[in-house]
């Protein structure tokens, strides 16, 4: 598909003209506004305000302990106060690595207040892609659990890290749990042992060694907050620069879409990972923008956990990724538990089943579960689905209040009604750029009409009405369980196996993950391993969740004439060779009855004739 764009004259450009009059408005709820446009705002004002406005509410709770928008407001400037303190200075990054936690929140915020920006960082990572996102981005401190803390020291000489915080689960817990969480740790082996020094410190003693009196900073919404890691279209991971006015845009984007939200009055379930753009821009900005109460759940996959919480707290959001959902609906105890509270549910970060968003409105009694869509690039939400009625099933809704799409076909012009092409959006929700990699900044980024345009590399196509259909995926990209798992960094990998000579890794279909990953690898002559062994080695060196579930041996891998790895055809193949496979097994099962044995036949072996 081609990408040279500059000779288009989108005035002589019929089928330009309808995606930009923007058809699908027509389609919008009632409530929803035709148009929109950013606030010119940061997002430390947003807590500002709150904490003027809406002191005594509740603002963060963790497992029975809560923060009020007043003392959470205290807690960022204190910690705002100690990074200026200890030398971090405007536009220097801040490596933040834990789960959801209320130290995130105040981490997150308190960055941005002194001035620096914020490099989410997932608490997944092996020490080898900690070191990749901690040299890259260049950080020079880094708030960190404490139970990853090995990792960080596994390459604590090669990084540019000059000060550790770190942040203990048992410092944001109420009495007696506070008390007992060490000891839970000690039995589990998740006990990490810290000798405090002058780089190494508590964040709690951090943060309370400081009065709520940070220096001041002026801010610009067009400055960097976030450096938000992707493969992008290409598997190499690369910091996509979000803004100030980027992350707020998206949720008020978001909140104006949830057009019966309430100020002041709602309650958002944030089980969906803070280290992801996705939780980070829909649950808990969304949350903060609202004066919401965010009820944190540090492991999602703690199920009882997260129908508990919803018992007790009665919240009104949910945000989440499908396969929680799905998980939702098929545990054994969520029949003992009340989920009617729930109104709206924005499922991200991979396709919605049909069957999950069915299965989940009657547990809850009529939440809106539906399908939206967006990119890292985008903060991330550009596409979303009716909230009360109007959805349509397979699509990825309409762009949301703001935001501009077409689908670009051949020719270098906009594609007609209901043909594919690649889909572009357009928006303040888009990022700057990629940090320090302006040729792929380039190759994401292009002007077209008068705006700036984000290239998804996502094939689509847009009805009569404005609502969109994701024909083919980002190329190679795998999605399990709602994460990105970029094909050429778990080969990189393999490669580098003393046994493999060459690899090649494709997503196949997982009934619970979406999509899980599988591998075929060629050995060098004299050389092999088992497929344990492959797995074990790449667990050693990537997150859990990208290592491969397969593995199989080729004497050779599909390709083209010039050498290049045919990925697609490689999954055409292991799917074929599954399906093969699985007809053989039930007909090997199945035959005895076919073929109408009696039972003293059955027992000798011997097989009558039809």
């Amino acid at each position: 598909m081609t990408r040279d764009y500059a000779q288009t004259d989108p005035a002589q450009t019929d089928h330009a003209q309808t995606y930009l009059s923007r058809p699908w408005t027509a389609r919008y709820e009632p409530g929803v506004p035709h148009d929109f446009t950013a606030s010119n705002r940061v997002l430390p004002d947003l807590l500002r305000d709150h904490a003027r406005n809406y002191a005594g509410r509740p603002a963060v709770s963790f497992l029975g302990a809560t923060l009020t928008y007043a003392q959470l407001w205290q807690q960022v400037q204190q910690l705002a106060a100690a990074l200026q303190k200890s030398g971090v200075k405007p536009g220097d990054r801040v490596a933040v690595m834990m789960p959801n936690l209320p130290q995130f929140v105040v981490s997150f915020y308190g960055s941005l207040l002194a001035g620096a920006v914020v490099v989410n960082t997932s608490p997944l990572y092996v020490a080898d892609e900690l070191k990749h996102q901690l040299v890259d981005s260049g950080a020079t401190t880094l708030i960190i659990l404490d139970s990853l803390l090995p990792r960080y020291f596994d390459v604590r000489f090669e990084v540019p890290v000059e000060r550790v915080f770190v942040a203990r689960v048992q410092d944001a817990l109420p009495f007696p749990k506070n008390l007992l969480y060490p000891i839970k740790q000690r039995i589990d082996g998740d006990y990490v042992p810290i000798r405090w020094t002058d780089k190494i410190l508590p964040l709690k003693d951090v943060i309370a060694s400081q009065p709520p009196a940070p220096a001041p900073v002026t801010l610009r919404p067009d400055d960097t907050a976030l450096l938000q890691y992707t493969g992008g279209t290409t598997g190499v991971p690369k910091g996509a620069m979000l803004t100030h006015r980027n992350l707020i845009a998206n949720a008020e984007q978001a909140w104006s879409w949830l057009s019966d939200l309430k100020m002041g009055q709602e309650i958002g379930l944030g089980a969906i990972p803070y280290f992801h753009v996705y939780g980070m821009t829909a649950s808990m900005n969304l949350n903060v923008l609202g004066a919401g109460h965010t009820v944190l759940i540090p492991n999602p996959r703690d199920l009882g956990m997260v129908l508990s919480e919803i018992d007790r707290v009665r919240p009104t959001l949910f945000p989440a990724v499908p396969t929680l959902y799905n998980a939702i609906n098929h545990h054994p105890d969520t029949s003992k538990h009340d989920l009617t509270s729930i109104r709206a549910c924005i499922s991200g970060s991979a396709p919605l089943p049909i069957e999950t968003a069915r299965a989940f409105k009657d547990i809850t009694r009529g939440a809106n579960l539906v399908e939206g869509y967006g990119l890292t690039e985008s903060s991330p939400i550009t596409h979303v689905n009716p909230v009360s009625s109007g959805q349509r099933e397979g699509s990825i809704g309409l762009p949301l209040p703001g935001v501009d799409a077409l689908v670009m076909g051949e020719g270098n012009q906009p594609a007609a009604l209901g043909e594919v092409g690649e889909l572009w959006v357009s928006g303040p929700m888009v990022m700057k750029g990629y940090w320090q990699r302006p040729d792929e900044t380039a190759k994401a980024l292009r002007e077209y009409a008068g705006r700036t345009w984000l290239l998804t590399g996502d094939v689509a196509r847009m009805d009569q009405d404005g609502f969109f259909y994701i024909v083919d995926r980002k190329k190679d990209l795998i999605i399990a369980s709602g994460y990105n798992i970029y094909p050429r960094e778990v080969e990189e990998v393999l490669y580098a196996h003393p046994a493999v000579l060459e690899a090649a890794v494709v997503g196949v279909p997982d009934e619970y993950r979406g999509e899980t990953v599988h591998a075929a690898v060629v050995f060098k002559e004299g050389q092999s391993a088992s497929e344990k062994d492959l797995i074990q080695y790449c667990r050693r060196h990537l997150s859990p969740y990208k290592a491969p579930r397969s593995v199989e041996v080729r004497t050779e891998l599909p390709k083209t004439a010039v050498g290049k790895v045919l990925r697609r055809e490689l999954r055409e193949q292991t799917l074929a060779a599954r399906a093969e496979a699985k007809r053989a097994q039930a007909a090997s099962q199945n035959e005895p009855t076919h073929s109408g044995p009696t039972q003293s036949e059955s027992k000798s072996g011997e097989r009558s004739q039809s």
